[in-house]
């Protein structure tokens, strides 16, 4: 029998930001249920890439394929409903909205209808039932931490099969991030592939089964985290 291919997969791709090339033939891949982390410093091309995976920025060359398809042309809003989720880094909440509708929004956009039964919201909010006592709270009023969980439990209300988390854990106390690592680990065992933008190499290490190093729009490293860490040239180019 013929062995599954990967989740989702970047060949040779290359992306702009008006005239400037930002990405550099990146390839990659996410198996299922699987925890990858792109890590890199800011400005190294990490979102860049998220954004290409998403399609809110179009691949000038290569390839996107999920679940063995290419998608390198389809819409971002279709391959959300396809299974693609996505959290971004600025959380993208609607301000003056409840946390509620934010949630209808995105169910209506993505099936069409608002309505939920039990199993939807045991998987929306099992992951952060936290986000239950602050379902009537405008987006506005919410802390940094809130709106991340908000992003992320939103993502999840299309019940994606790749799950994109641009830089969670970023402005976060420690126990915080702890508690997201949890999170991520809760949804991985939901079998959801993630794939994870990071900064610091620390907490990449903490929640990846792989990891992929990027710097100046070029992928530098691939392997395991603990093959990270031991490379003395990688972690220096990471740390500047």
């Amino acid at each position: 029998m013929k062995a599954p291919g990967p989740m989702l997969e970047l060949e040779r791709v290359e992306t702009y930001r008006g005239p400037a090339q930002i990405l550099r033939s990146i390839s990659l891949t996410v198996g299922a249920g699987e925890a990858v982390c792109l890590v890199g410093r800011n400005g190294a091309g990490k979102t860049t890439t998220i954004d290409t995976i998403m399609g809110l920025l179009p691949a000038r060359s290569g390839v996107v394929r999920f679940k063995g398809q290419e998608v390198t042309r389809v819409a971002a809003h279709e391959r959300a409903r396809m299974g693609i989720g996505y959290a971004p880094e600025d959380c993208g909440i609607f301000p003056d909205l409840s946390v509620e509708e934010n949630f209808q929004i995105t169910a209506w956009i993505g099936t069409g209808r608002v309505p939920r039964d039990a199993a939807a919201e045991q998987r929306i909010f099992g992951i952060f039932p936290e986000v239950k006592a602050f379902l009537t709270r405008r987006g506005l009023h919410l802390s940094g931490g809130q709106k991340k969980m908000v992003a992320i439990t939103r993502a999840l209300t299309l019940s994606p099969a790749v799950l994109l988390l641009d830089e969670p854990f970023e402005g976060l106390a420690p126990v915080v991030v702890t508690r997201f690592i949890e999170a991520v680990r809760a949804i991985k065992a939901l079998g959801v592939a993630v794939l994870i933008a990071e900064s610091h190499v620390q907490n990449a290490g903490r929640i990846a089964d792989r990891l992929y190093a990027i710097d100046r729009g070029e992928i530098i490293f691939a392997g395991r985290p603990g093959e990270l860490t031991g490379n003395a040239e990688v972690m220096k180019t990471l740390h500047g």
